[in-house]
Parts: structure tokens; C-alpha cells; sequence
């Protein structure tokens, strides 16, 4: 004998229907707020920030720079800065201090391709143009700030072992020091972007800086490639800092340089920026 039945319960009431009336608009009350340059600039500073190969990069730049600095600036004398700016001896530290931000610059955009987060973020961020132009700008601010603060403690500090003041102002040496190693790494940055490879874009950036400085010394042995390789003795990564740093007996130096480097990353980042548009993640 089968058991009744329980009545079934009433029919709960209608949920209330969210549909917009018919000639109304619907306003969500969560707040739409249209994204700009500034979201992605937050974004970026809160990346490089967080991530442990920011801080172990540019911990080994300061340590570089400043510790070298240091050292070549205690076994100097007063007689040594007499047509050179107390900054020089932060010079010998950026020759390999550079590598650091190469390296950081490559980092900041083809981690993101290596782990695969880049498509995270632009599906946060679908203006792709828009990211690519956070992190350089971000990157290079970061850049910029930590080398001159390194160039320019490493003067302070010589200018305060020396009792008579240098005839030399090593105030532009500071600002064209930094400028030229940051535009190193927005120039690796670039090429991150284009080649999304961190070894191979690293690789690249390594043979940038160290073939033009090594090269020149087979290419004068020929007299026909003798002047290729005086312009690339000229404009090599280590002779444009010597100069910028007045090394060369020249004051005021590095201009043409710096010119080179800033048409060549400004060519490295219009490319970045066509293949990034154009490209599949």
C-alpha cells in the first residue's frame, strides 16, 4: 500500500524581473569608470614592482655601479679630476651595470609571453597599445631614476674625498649617464616585445652592445673596412659612455651618441609596436 504523498509546497513567489520596462534604459548599479593610459600605468608600476627579478636586477646594477664607484674613486687622486667630472668612476661600474637593465628590459615584457599571462592582461586591457606603452614608459622611469641615483651618489661621494673642487661640471655626465643605459633597456624592452623570446632577445641585445665594441679591432686591420670600423669604435656601447663621461678629452660629449641610440629605440619600438597589433598571442 503505497504512502500518500506529501502536498506539495506553494509555488514561492516570482522572482522580480530585472528586464527594463519597454521606452526605459537600464542602469547598472555597478559603476563603469572608462579605462585610460593611467589604469595601465598602475598596473605595470604594481608588476615591476612585485616581482622578485625587478629587485634582484637592479639590486646588482646599485651593487655594480655604486660598489665599483666606491672603489676606483678611493685609489684616486685630486690631479686625476682635472679635465674629468667626479662622475667617472661610476663609468667603470656602468660598463657592466648595463647588462643589468638589458636584461630587466627583455624581462619586463617576455615573461609575460613565457608564462602565458600576457593573455590575462589583454583581456583586461584589449587596447594592446595601450599596455606596450605603460611598460615602457613605467620601465623607463624606474630606469632612469635608479641610474641616476647611482651616478650621482657615486660623484657626491668622490667630490667629498677630494679637497679641491673639479673644474670639470658633472652634472650633464649624471643625466646623459642614466639616459643613455635607460635607452639601452627601452631598447631591449622593444625587442622583447617583438621577439616575446627572454633568451633570445637577451642574446640579441648582448650582441648589440658587445660586437660593435669588439669587431672594430679586426675591421681596422683592413684598409678597406677601416672606416666602418672607426664609426663603430665611435658609437659602440663603451665608447659612447667614455665620451659621455668626457674620457675622451671632449667636453660636453655624447650628443651624437645619444642621438643614434634614441633614432634606433624610437625605429625598435615602432616596430614593437606594428607587430604587436598585427600579431596572435
Amino acid at each position: 500500500m503505497s504512502t500518500p504523498q506529501p502536498p506539495m509546497p506553494q509555488q514561492a513567489a516570482a522572482a522580480p524581473n530585472w528586464q527594463a520596462a519597454p521606452g526605459t534604459s537600464y542602469t547598472s548599479p555597478i559603476p563603469v569608470t572608462r579605462t585610460h593610459l593611467g589604469h595601465a600605468l598602475s598596473s605595470e608600476w604594481t608588476k615591476i614592482k612585485s616581482v622578485r627579478s625587478t629587485m634582484w636586477t637592479l639590486g646588482i646594477f646599485l651593487l655594480l655601479v655604486i660598489g665599483i664607484g666606491f672603489l676606483v674613486a678611493a685609489q684616486t687622486q685630486d690631479s686625476d679630476f682635472s679635465d674629468v667630472p667626479y662622475t667617472v668612476p661610476a663609468f667603470f661600474g656602468l660598463i657592466l651595470g648595463q647588462i643589468c637593465l638589458i636584461t630587466l628590459g627583455v624581462l619586463v615584457v617576455s615573461s609575460e609571453y613565457g608564462t602565458g599571462m600576457i593573455r590575462t592582461t589583454f583581456t583586461a586591457s584589449p587596447q594592446r597599445h595601450r599596455v606596450l606603452a605603460a611598460k615602457l614608459i613605467i620601465f623607463f622611469a624606474v630606469a632612469y631614476v635608479v641610474s641616476a641615483f647611482a651616478i650621482g651618489l657615486v660623484g657626491l661621494v668622490t667630490a667629498g674625498l677630494h679637497d679641491s673642487s673639479s673644474p670639470v661640471s658633472w652634472g650633464g655626465s649624471v643625466i646623459k649617464g642614466a639616459l643613455y643605459v635607460s635607452l639601452l633597456g627601452v631598447l631591449s624592452l622593444a625587442v622583447g616585445s617583438m621577439l616575446r623570446h627572454s633568451a633570445g632577445a637577451i642574446t640579441t641585445m648582448l650582441g648589440v652592445v658587445l660586437v660593435p665594441a669588439i669587431l672594430p679591432e679586426f675591421l681596422l686591420l683592413t684598409d678597406s673596412m677601416r672606416s666602418i670600423g672607426e664609426k663603430m669604435l665611435d658609437y659602440n656601447a663603451p665608447s659612447s659612455l667614455a665620451t659621455i663621461f668626457q674620457l675622451d678629452g671632449e667636453s660636453g660629449g655624447g650628443g651624437a651618441q645619444l642621438g643614434l641610440l634614441v633614432g634606433v629605440t624610437a625605429a625598435a619600438i615602432a616596430g614593437a609596436f606594428l607587430l604587436l597589433e598585427r600579431r596572435d598571442v
